[in-house]
């Protein structure tokens, strides 16, 4: 006998809710699987243990003891103030004025032989050239303040170039250009050329600049506030070295 199927029997159109129900299912049972918990018990651990009475220690209560000061000692006493009846009489003291009076005479003593002490006014004893008064005086330089100056301002030059030898720059076998020698040196209070001090590019450009300078002669010494003091004087030397 052939089994037949019913025409209404068709499980198509219900498969998709079977799957769902299914999986819903079959994931609840491993949520479930994987959230129970087991707990070994094993009683053989203890077996071997050893329970001993608990020490109780009596620990005692103890005290902040802090430390008071004493208080400080009471106010002395007021003085007795002692009350007088006023019958009694009482004695004050009455202070003299030291206010002078317009009719009163002042005496004045002559007082004899005053003498003024006048006092100097302190001068440097080295004053620089720019800024003093009265300049040095050069031998044969005439004028006034301002001409004697320049005077001697000219004569200092040509001093210069008579006696320096010039040529001993090219012997040194220095480069070609020109150089400066700097002589700083001062005329004394007596006119006298003293402290020559010479800088230049070579040891022996400087010793003959020291050499001319000093043979400068005697001058009248210069004045500052009309005393005689020392002048410092700077001269620069230059040399022309030129191209062999």
């Amino acid at each position: 006998m052939l089994v037949k199927k019913h025409k209404k029997a068709r499980l198509s159109p219900y498969s998709k809710i079977f799957f769902q129900l299914g999986l819903a299912l079959a994931l609840l049972i491993i949520y479930i699987a994987m959230e129970w918990k087991t707990v070994d018990r094993n009683i053989d651990e203890f077996a071997n243990a050893n329970f001993e009475t608990e020490e109780i220690i009596d620990i005692p209560i103890t005290e902040r003891i802090i430390e008071t000061k004493p208080p400080p000692p009471p106010p002395p006493a007021p003085e007795k103030i002692e009350i007088v009846d006023n019958t009694s009489e009482i004695e004050e003291t009455v202070l003299e004025s030291t206010e002078t009076d317009q009719s009163e005479a002042i005496e004045i003593k002559e007082v004899e032989n005053i003498e003024e002490v006048v006092e100097e006014e302190e001068v440097d004893e080295d004053v620089p050239f720019a800024i003093i008064e009265d300049a040095p005086v050069y031998p044969g330089c005439k004028g006034n303040k301002a001409e004697k100056r320049k005077c001697l301002q000219e004569k200092i030059k040509e001093h210069v170039n008579k006696y320096y030898k010039t040529e001993l720059a090219g012997e040194l076998g220095l480069s070609p250009g020109k150089k400066k020698v700097y002589v700083q040196f001062k005329i004394d209070k007596n006119g006298e050329i003293v402290d020559i001090r010479a800088r230049g590019p070579h040891a022996r450009l400087e010793k003959e600049a020291v050499r001319v300078v000093d043979k400068l002669p005697k001058m009248v010494p210069g004045k500052q506030r009309g005393r005689s003091v020392g002048v410092k004087y700077t001269l620069p030397i230059t040399l022309v070295v030129q191209e062999n």
